[in-house]
């Protein structure tokens, strides 16, 4: 059986980002029970905001048309969102909907999220942790038919979370990450 690969998206582009840090905790995690990682960053991946005229003019952009292969090359994905004003911010769901737009060959239209498993997780420096963006990010994937895994993460106080080696200190915390991570290899697994 060829090793269980899983793409690892932080949602945001910001230098020192709490979401960045928990994608690669989530990451390091991850790789420690014996997934093959990759991590990207959308900024790789610059995409103008998704317009129907644009799309009919010009077709999909060849940016999210690599990251809908890059996707397709991974048994499971992480997102790792922020949230701006109780919601996912422009930058996730702008990428998600020109994603859900491409289709390669034979493929359906959004066949890449039906075929891989999905986890969610957030940060934020404030108790709620993230949850309002989690629910909207969770509503997106399942109206793309994406598996959801049940688990999710939504650091509260990511600010101080963090120890000196930029693992998770508070063992409630270290104990969801691990819960999340377990289950996406878990179902990830099951659907290779």
């Amino acid at each position: 059986m060829s090793a269980l690969k899983i793409l690892v998206i932080p949602g945001s582009l910001r230098t020192g980002s709490l979401n960045a840090r928990l994608a690669a905790a989530i990451a390091h995690e991850l790789a420690q029970s014996g997934a093959e990682i990759t991590r990207i960053s959308l900024s790789d991946f610059p995409l103008p905001i998704y317009d129907g005229d644009l799309q009919a003019k010009s077709g999909v952009p060849k940016n999210a048309v690599n990251l809908k292969r890059m996707i397709g090359a991974h048994h499971g994905v992480l997102i790792v969102t922020p949230e701006y004003n109780s919601s996912v911010p422009a930058l996730v769901k702008n990428t998600i909907d020109w994603v859900s737009r491409v289709q390669d060959g034979g493929e359906s239209r959004g066949q890449v999220f039906r075929e891989r498993v999905f986890a969610i997780a957030a940060a934020s420096g404030g108790r709620l942790g993230g949850t309002r963006a989690l629910a909207a990010l969770r509503l997106i994937l399942s109206a793309c038919h994406a598996t959801v895994i049940p688990n999710q993460l939504a650091l509260s106080f990511a600010d101080q979370a963090y120890d000196e080696m930029d693992r998770l200190k508070l063992s409630a915390d270290i104990e969801a990450l691990k819960a999340l991570v377990r289950q996406l290899i878990e179902i990830s697994q099951r659907m290779m």
